[in-house]
């Protein structure tokens, strides 16, 4: 499912595209270009995740280990493969796009401060299976 949609991206040639509009739009003012870079890889990484959650939803499919390792893969986490929880997957996932790492932590308090959240529905459906044991 993911390697198809990420064939026809070329990862760097993105992230520079991305990051020369972000310079564009400040005017091209230097000593920001590293900023610019950061926040197009970021940027990346988001879309990435954003694909494939509508997937996900579209296909009315539910979220396995081994295609959360293939997203963490995708997105240039390193030895994703050794990774056998959910809860570790989307907080790597979570901490590479620059999110605190919440997934399963402090549920109650941090998810509502989270609107933009694109693992909230499945934290809560592991939290609902949790306490219904």
């Amino acid at each position: 499912m993911l390697s198809a949609l990420a064939k026809p991206l070329n990862r760097y040639q993105w992230i520079s595209e991305a990051a020369y509009f972000l310079a564009e739009a400040r005017a091209f003012e230097s000593g920001k270009e590293l900023n610019d870079w950061l926040e197009a890889e970021i940027g990346f990484c988001e879309m990435l995740i954003n694909d494939y959650m509508a997937t996900l939803e579209e296909d009315n499919q539910p979220i396995t280990i081994c295609s959360l390792q293939q997203l963490a893969s995708l997105l240039g986490i390193e030895r994703s493969d050794d990774l056998t929880s959910k809860v570790e997957l989307v907080r790597v996932i979570q901490n590479a796009t620059k999110h605190r790492p919440c997934f399963q932590y402090e549920i109650h308090t941090f998810c509502q401060e989270q609107e933009d959240c694109r693992w909230k529905s499945e934290c809560r459906k592991l939290t609902a299976s949790w306490y219904s044991e």
